[in-house]
């Protein structure tokens, strides 16, 4: 069983990603981690996160080390993996690596959580749930905000909201892959809602399929 779960930057699909994992006894992979690996590869070693063939050679290259580096959670590593995951011959690198995850999950475990910007229209179509969270700009920038001064850094709320905003438009803009929800997608807004709640609704469209 492979769940799909898709959304913009702050919506809560990591969070909701990890939980279910852990209470279905899933695999899970944040495929965001394999991007910010790559920018972060490339901010490390002093190269644009626009240099395309630094990028997709990042990619193929890709060491499992960095992908529990904390770096892969700051603002600039963001930024950064926002870039190189427009570049279709990245993603293209990247691909293989996601679908072997959701076809064979890890630890034997009988079913896998993939949360991303793709999973449910590219990586995973055929996926037996199909999530796409979302939140409203302000709420996300809000959540973000408070996580980024958690880690003592202090950026302004101002350009928290303008970064997610112009990440938005580059992840719905961009010609590979880009950021939608899948037709037969079910869509969880979660501005006004808990993790708790979240978490409910999600298992309850889960159990359905079951």
């Amino acid at each position: 069983m492979i769940v799909a779960i898709d959304g913009p930057t702050a919506a809560g699909k990591g969070t909701l990603a990890r939980l279910l994992a852990r209470d279905l006894g899933f695999a899970y992979l944040d495929t965001g981690s394999l991007y910010r690996a790559v920018g972060l590869a490339l901010l490390r070693t002093g190269h644009s996160p626009d240099d395309e063939a630094a990028a997709v050679a990042a990619a193929r290259s890709l060491g499992s080390d960095l992908l529990t580096d904390p770096g892969l959670r700051d603002e600039a590593t963001g930024n950064a993996a926002s870039r190189v995951a427009a570049m279709p011959a990245v993603r293209a690198a990247l691909l293989d690596y996601q679908r072997e995850f959701a076809r064979r999950p890890p630890g034997g475990a009988r079913g896998a959580v993939l949360d991303g910007r793709d999973i449910g229209t590219v990586v995973c179509p055929d996926a037996t749930v199909k999530l796409f969270v979302t939140a409203a700009p302000e709420v996300r920038a809000r959540r973000r905000h408070l996580e980024l001064s958690g880690r003592g850094e202090d950026v302004p709320f101002a350009q928290v909201l303008a970064d997610l905003n112009e990440r938005d438009r580059r992840d719905q803009a961009r010609a590979a892959a880009p950021l939608r929800p899948a037709p037969d997608a079910h869509l969880l807004d979660t501005s006004d809602l808990a993790i708790d709640a979240a978490l409910a609704r999600a298992k309850a469209i889960i159990a359905g399929r079951m």
